[in-house]
């Protein structure tokens, strides 16, 4: 998985205001022990601001 690769959201997460199919931006990799790998993604509005900043597991996630 690369950094700063494109994602789409696989489910909604009404708590961070997000909901599926948004795509976001991959801005980091998190491997503990035991756990699913996670990554710190930056999801954008249509005029290009940010909207939110999730990190998540990579089941949450499509990687293109």
């Amino acid at each position: 998985m690369k950094l700063y690769s494109d994602v789409i959201l696989l489910c909604n997460l009404p708590e961070e205001g997000l909901d599926t199919g948004e795509i976001g931006t991959v801005l980091e990799q998190h491997h503990v022990e035991g756990l699913e790998t996670g990554y710190s993604v930056e999801f954008f509005d249509l005029l290009g601001n940010i909207a939110a900043v999730a990190t998540l597991p990579g089941s949450y996630l499509r990687f293109n």
